[in-house]
């Protein structure tokens, strides 16, 4: 069993690595004993946890990348080979919403720029794309590979005011499927694409839709979701790892193309 969830080795590059989710992902793999690589346009953040991941006794590379251009991800990429050799598993995490593409009472939907609605979707799903590309064919020359995508409960079904996240979230599930399929179907049957779909996890993306920034109290959006949420709570950041393992090992060796949701029962209630 030990074997099965076996990760020691294996070089995973974490896109948007030093994020709140994707941070504590690094953390649990570099424990795991991967050679972690933070992939993210943050370098600051990404030195920073790398040297704590160092610190703990694991590998972590911080590596510098703009997921929504293509010549930064195929330098990242070359950066990222040249160190340590050859890249096992993409774990594609960057993303996120932006406030000015999230309809309010004093910005409602019909008057939301088209900008900031193109760089929600081009953020999550471009910058899920592209570097699919990019590593995804360094997985198809050497006949294996591992591409995890991040997903999120919008993808199941959509939530009030943030139009342009669910649609790219959405977007990203359908292109999991897609990809599983056209990987195994054209290059190799070793190469899995799969997904996560977190539920709700308090992020720097959504504090401000969930919590009250004078007070901390949950807002009325906040209760609703706490209350539609079986288990009662938010998810913590570190409840994402064992999923993550599980669908970076050979314990799911014949599973791909598909999205799994860690939501503490939110896509299973429905509210009655």
């Amino acid at each position: 069993m030990k074997d099965l969830f076996n990760l020691s080795g294996k070089s995973i590059v974490i896109t948007g690595g030093a994020g709140v989710l994707c941070g504590a992902m690094a953390e649990d793999l570099a424990a795991a004993g991967a050679k972690v690589i933070i992939a993210d346009y943050d370098e600051f953040r990404a030195n920073e946890l790398a040297k704590k991941i160092t610190a703990s006794g694991g590998f972590a590379l911080p590596v510098k990348i703009n997921v929504l251009d293509k010549k930064m991800v195929q330098e990242a990429f070359s950066c990222i080979v040249d160190s340590v050799g050859q890249v096992d598993v993409l774990i594609n995490g960057a993303g996120g919403n932006k406030k000015e593409a999230t309809a309010t009472p004093d910005m409602p939907f019909f008057d939301i720029p088209a900008e900031a609605i193109r760089f929600v979707f081009d953020l999550n799903f471009i910058g899920t794309l592209l570097p699919s590309q990019v590593f995804g064919k360094h997985m198809a020359e050497k006949g294996a590979g591992i591409i995890l995508n991040v997903s999120s409960m919008n993808a199941f079904r959509p939530l009030t005011r943030i139009a342009a996240y669910s649609a790219a979230k959405a977007a990203i599930s359908n292109f999991t499927q897609w990809l599983a399929v056209h990987m195994c179907q054209n290059y190799s049957t070793k190469i899995r694409v799969n997904a996560i779909a977190p539920g709700f996890f308090l992020t720097e993306q959504n504090r401000f839709l969930l919590t009250d920034e004078k007070t901390g109290k949950l807002t009325a959006r906040g209760q609703t979701i706490i209350a539609h949420t079986p288990m009662g709570r938010f998810g913590e950041a570190q409840e994402l790892c064992g999923t993550v393992r599980w669908l970076l090992s050979d314990a799911s060796k014949f599973v791909t193309g598909i999205v799994v949701p860690v939501d503490g029962g939110f896509s299973a209630f429905s509210g009655v």
